[in-house]
């Protein structure tokens, strides 16, 4: 029996007709004989709307308290989504991310996962429950509170899982078909990649492409973590990030996607030295280890807070505009796209609830 880890961002379950879909598709996966891990971020826009209601209460909310707000989201939805399979006559248990052993840093609203210690999901998995874990949060070992992680937080506490459970795959379960060669309202010719590697998606996340966020594309290089991004309407292909797959059966190389030019046209940025983040041991490459999941996110963040830019100097000029070879939002935790990511939005036109 397989496992299997599967993410859905908060626009598959925006109402509970489609957490009661979702649970359809959960019950089906365990029915074909795997074990499932699932992983639900809040409803729709249930963070935002918590955000809004913190505001208006003060301006400046505490940092714990705003977690502690936070988290309450993805706690709901992945309740919720558990009564959907009881209901459907499967046996199903939620946890937080706390009660899942997930650990963090102690930064609030963009604390990093250093570790995962599964004890409590393995003993449910052996069970034969249904496992579900609330993502975009953790524990702080340090500090004893709950913690978020920030910009899409689901999708790296799936995958921290999946690296952590020794799962088969993370599927990462949203409105769009996969990641395109370009936007197909826009390039009627583009093309649904079935494989990329993670340098490939690491490249259009820093561009802010909407596939993956940085950070889980990280955890999952660096664990080797084969990642599926596939519909939550359908049962299409998709498409799968992994380097073992582009061994195996070719992946389109980087140089055919838009914003990943061959390396001859690109320059090699100098990076100076990036002070520790708050909350992480050693920061970035110093005595607290070598570089870890947030590295590049976070040597991006302190280069613009710097006012310096990272690029290619005087880079060729295209014969025309080249198309950005990134998908729709699958969490709807990832926003602010530039460059020809901004000017190309993947988003496979979505289907029909049902």
């Amino acid at each position: 029996m397989t496992l299997i880890v599967q993410k859905y961002g908060g626009s598959s379950v925006r109402s509970t007709e489609r957490i009661k879909h979702v649970a359809e598709r959960i019950v089906a996966t365990r029915e074909a004989g795997h074990d499932v891990v699932v992983v639900v971020s809040a409803m729709g826009d249930t963070t935002d709307e918590l955000l809004r209601l913190a505001g208006e209460v003060t301006p400046v909310p505490s940092p714990r308290e705003l977690d502690m707000l936070l988290a309450a989201g993805e706690q709901v939805s992945n309740a919720l989504t558990a009564m959907a399979i009881h209901a459907l006559g499967g046996r199903a248990c939620s946890f937080s991310g706390p009660q899942a052993g997930v650990i963090t840093t102690a930064t609030h609203g963009r604390a990093q996962v250093i570790a995962v210690e599964p004890q409590r999901v393995r003993a449910a998995l052996d069970r034969g429950e249904i496992v579900l874990v609330a993502g975009f949060q953790g524990l702080s070992r340090e500090t004893g509170e709950v913690t978020t992680l920030g910009r899409g937080g689901s999708d790296t506490t799936a995958i921290a899982l999946a690296a952590a459970l020794g799962a088969e795959v993370c599927e990462i379960c949203t409105d769009v078909d996969g990641v395109y060669t370009a936007d197909p309202k826009v390039f009627p010719g583009a093309r649904l990649l079935r494989h990329v590697t993670y340098e490939t998606m690491l490249e259009m996340a820093v561009q802010g492409a909407e596939v993956l966020a940085l950070r889980s594309v990280e955890y999952a290089r660096r664990h080797g973590v084969t990642v599926h991004v596939r519909s939550s309407y359908h049962g299409l292909p998709g498409t799968v990030v992994s380097d073992a797959a582009y061994a195996a059966e070719g992946i389109v190389p980087r140089a055919e996607t838009a914003g990943a030019a061959p390396a001859r046209e690109r320059a090699n940025p100098a990076v100076t030295p990036v002070p520790p983040a708050p909350g992480t041991p050693g920061g970035l490459g110093g005595p607290g280890g070598p570089v870890g999941p947030g590295s590049t996110e976070t040597i991006f963040h302190a280069l613009s807070e710097a006012g310096t830019a990272v690029g290619a100097a005087d880079p060729p000029v295209p014969p025309e505009p080249a198309p950005c070879a990134c998908s729709g939002n699958p969490s709807g935790e990832q926003t602010g796209m530039t460059g020809c990511a901004a000017a190309a939005r993947i988003a496979a036109p979505r289907k029909a609830a049902g």
